[in-house]
């Protein structure tokens, strides 16, 4: 009450603050650097982190890209490497010429050098950066490199892949943020009991986003992920706050007659039960941070403050704002639309034992459809862009034309002897779906010893400390194939030099598999636990717990199972985040109508009663909450072409939905069956039947 009343007397200064607050929040958004490379999350253990590393810091260089030229002549193609060489921060562009045009007889080279950089009508250049592969410097290089070349020329490799995507998501961004609050406003109007609510609603919501936002500051850069999901997922989850606050003021308007005096008691209402209900949603989030693939830490941290500053935005700026605009706020209230729900809470009631079975029939296939779901995800980058991408139609012209999927890089000691090296170079070729190994070695032979090689030619590919081969295979990035060849290769490799390290977009790609796949087991238990505890305090139950997650972990199955039945493949990171969210913000929903069961039973009524009470009062709020976190991700995961974030979005929009219909119909019919199972290890609640039967014994004998 006493936090209530310092709110309402200081409003109008809350609200100069916080918009004075709103400007350095901007400048931290625009200085807030964004990372489209997934692989840049990697724990930094990794030898594919570590060998990615060294050939940047020792052998100055870094990204790694194939330039394809169609229908170009020898002459033009060599003017364009030239120029290419040019562009800031490209380190070496490889092409034929680049050995042929030096003091190398060209009879002493290899016909399979010609064959593998030319077909007849196109031509490769593999051109090596010297900076990483995310970087901004990069992307220019790539984005000059493409003005250069022209339309008949083609650029691939993870790069161009980054520049596209985020090209892509600064175009898409600002739309997704429109939709979803277009989509939210939409819901308001229709399930709450105001035309103007909900216009303060966003304004708050949408303070304490860019607030959040500009906080990220701090931590030096985001995911793309997360830049385009956080402030969608934050005005979904903490509309919920806004709502329970306004409904709270106007009923406590109907005891005050001061809208001061309501308003002071609304917030300490408000803040007792949305802090309950938060702390679900934020361990739920913060649960993502113990992932080793540390993009779940980045969204997780700007998602678990995004549900705090929530919470303080729910309880501070937005009452503020409804004192201020109380008449007109006032004057364009109107009936809900929606109906009332005792006829509807007496059916499920009723016919319970049909929604047990329901229950229990589920689960088996459900669970079934996830366990396949989380097997069938694909990891390649490529995969989540559309298919007429410039980066997309390079990669199909690299296979089409050149036979070559994906290339690996290989560092091994500059001290192991040439011999050595295409001994290794022999056994690897033999390797399936190895097209070639390229080396020093490999290109000049055993015919021109090294040391007649000018130091133009060796620092192409060999520094002090390493020497570098490239390894083009014809399996594609994120495949069985492929993963099954690393293994292969690696095992050649510690064979001649146990330092060695084969790195590039597979290997990383395979580490990202064996992490993630960790990863989800460790999320989904550190989330269970975490909001078991919870749920446990705040309901004083051991067995409420276990039938509350039961429900929600229903709802994951049949959400994150549909995608197997319906022959959909999900991004790896999509398991992974949405369990852990769903769980988190909807559990909620479970908690609101248990809380009342509990009330209405320690009250005194039958158990039937109860849940017929708890689930009939329950039912607008659950809805209202459901369909605003599913209006506002819905719309984004229709318009979206980046298959990564509509992925993400149609599964947080579809589990809503599947969570409310789990909480109404499964909810109130495990609390009927578990009704004594509940009194018993619930505090409070033991002495419930006792009393009952105490009561009914004495008017027998009366």
């Amino acid at each position: 009450m006493r936090f209530g009343k310092l709110v309402v007397k200081y409003r109008v200064a809350i609200v100069v603050v916080t918009l004075v607050l709103l400007i350095p929040s901007i400048f931290g958004i625009m200085g807030t650097r964004i990372n489209y490379d997934m692989l840049n999350y990697l724990p930094e253990d990794m030898e594919t982190v570590i060998g990615q590393n060294e050939l940047l810091e020792d052998f100055g260089k870094g990204a790694f890209s194939f330039l394809i030229v169609e229908d170009m002549s020898a002459r033009d193609a060599a003017l364009l490497k030239e120029k290419v060489e040019q562009v800031e921060h490209v380190d070496t562009v490889l092409w034929y010429d680049s050995l042929a045009d030096l003091s190398v007889p060209i009879e002493f080279l290899p016909d399979q050098l010609y064959q593998e950089f030319n077909t007849e009508n196109a031509t490769m250049m593999a051109i090596f950066f010297n900076t990483s592969t995310s970087s901004d410097v990069t992307m220019d290089a790539i984005r000059q490199i493409r003005q250069i070349a022209g339309k008949q020329c083609f650029l691939s490799g993870m790069s161009a892949l980054v520049t596209d995507l985020k090209d892509l998501c600064e175009k898409e961004e600002p739309i997704y943020v429109g939709i979803a609050v277009l989509l939210a406003c939409v819901a308001m109007l229709v399930f709450l009991d105001g035309w103007l609510v909900p216009f303060v609603f966003l304004a708050s919501i949408g303070m304490m986003i860019l607030i959040n936002l500009g906080a990220n500051y701090f931590m030096g850069e985001i995911s793309y992920i997360t830049k385009a999901l956080s402030a969608v997922l934050q005005l979904a989850v903490t509309m919920d706050y806004s709502i329970f606050l306004w409904h709270s003021y106007n009923e406590q308007r109907t005891r005050y007659e001061s809208r001061e005096e309501a308003m002071a008691m609304a917030i300490g209402e408000t803040l007792a039960s949305v802090v309950g209900s938060s702390i679900t949603t934020i361990a739920g989030f913060i649960a993502l941070c113990f992932m080793s693939f540390t993009m779940g830490r980045d969204l997780g941290i700007v998602m678990a403050k995004g549900v705090l500053l929530g919470v303080i935005g729910s309880v501070t700026v937005l009452p503020s704002l409804i004192l201020l605009l109380d008449k007109p706020l006032q004057k364009t209230k109107h009936k809900s639309l929606l109906p009332g729900m005792n006829g509807f809470a007496k059916g499920i009631v009723r016919f319970f034992p049909v929604f047990l079975a329901l229950f229990v029939l589920v689960i088996p296939p459900a669970y079934y459809g996830y366990s396949k779901t989380n097997d069938e995800v694909y990891y390649d980058m490529g995969e989540c862009l559309p298919k007429d991408m410039e980066y997309v139609i390079a990669n199909s012209k690299l296979s089409e034309d050149f036979d070559i999927a994906s290339t690996h890089m290989l560092l091994v000691d500059a001290g192991l002897s040439p011999k050595a090296v295409r001994g290794m170079i022999g056994e690897m070729e033999q390797v399936d779906g190895v097209k070639y190994v390229l080396g020093l070695e490999s290109v000049v032979g055993s015919r021109v010893p090294e040391e007649f090689l000018p130091e133009s030619v060796t620092e192409i590919l060999k520094s002090d400390k390493w020497e570098l081969l490239l390894i083009n295979s014809e399996y594609k990035v994120a495949s069985d194939a492929v993963n099954a060849q690393i293994d292969a290769l690696n095992t050649i490799l510690k064979k001649y030099d146990k330092s060695g390290m084969l790195i590039g977009e597979a290997p990383c790609m395979k580490d990202m598999i064996d992490t993630t796949s960790h990863d989800f087991k460790v999320v989904n238990a550190v989330s269970i636990v975490a909001i078991f505890l919870i749920i446990a305090l705040v309901e004083k139950s051991i067995s409420l717990p276990f039938i509350l997650i039961a429900v929600i972990e229903v709802a994951i199955f049949i959400n994150l199972g549909l995608p197997h039945y319906l022959g959909q493949s999900l991004p790896f990171i999509a398991p992974i985040c949405i369990s852990t969210i769903q769980l988190g913000a909807t559990v909620d929903y479970a908690i609101l109508m248990t809380t009342r069961y509990k009330e209405e039973r320690i009250g005194g009524k039958e158990k039937k009663e109860a849940v017929r009470i708890a689930l009939s009062t329950s039912i607008p709020s659950i809805i209202v909450s459901g369909m605003g976190l599913f209006a506002a991700t819905f719309g984004v995961a229709v318009y979206s072409d980046i298959d990564m974030i509509g992925s993400m979005c149609m599964l947080m929009a579809r589990g809503a939905i599947i969570s409310m219909i789990c909480v109404v119909l499964i909810l109130p019919a495990l609390l009927l069956l578990c009704d004594k199972l509940v009194r018993i290890t619930t505090l409070g609640m033991r002495g419930i039947g006792k009393e009952r039967l105490d009561h009914s014994a004495r008017e027998s004998f009366c």
